[in-house]
């Protein structure tokens, strides 16, 4: 007995392998390209005296911030340190907001991406709202987004 092959149906397997792999790559592909730049890592809380809000770029403009926090050091050598966070801005309405008020001890809200994205600024954390601005106690009953 012989049993005869048709001559395209070695090559129709081939594609069909083939295009299961390209499948398989592309998912993995947006997988990953969603876990490191969208996926949010961590949110949280940051306060401090804002040092500085620009808007910087060469193509895509974005906000850029630096908060100064004020600490206590391990060190026995200095009592008092400072750690500056970095930060940039999402929303434009938020930017204007803090360029109002560089100088005053505020606080806010941000969230953290492994990656940084051109049009999105140059940190990995994203500020998106503000918490508190001055020195009072209570927080604002909706932060300023």
């Amino acid at each position: 007995m012989s049993t005869a092959r048709l001559p395209g149906a070695k090559t129709s397997s081939m594609r069909k392998i083939f295009s299961i792999i390209i499948v398989v790559v592309l998912i993995a592909l947006f997988g990953f390209l969603y876990w490191r730049y969208f996926f949010v890592y961590a949110e949280g809380t940051k306060a401090g005296v804002l040092n500085t809000i620009q808007k910087k770029g060469f193509i895509f403009k974005t906000y850029e911030g630096k908060i100064i926090q004020t600490g206590f050091s391990n060190s026995p050598n200095a009592a008092i340190q400072s750690n500056y966070f970095d930060f940039s801005v999402s929303s434009e309405r938020v930017a204007k907001i803090l360029m109002e008020n560089s100088g005053k001890e505020m606080e806010l809200h941000y969230n953290r991406y492994l990656g940084a994205l051109p049009w999105r600024g140059m940190q990995s954390y994203v500020v998106d709202s503000v918490y508190r601005i001055g020195n009072a106690k209570t927080n604002l009953n909706a932060p300023f987004q």
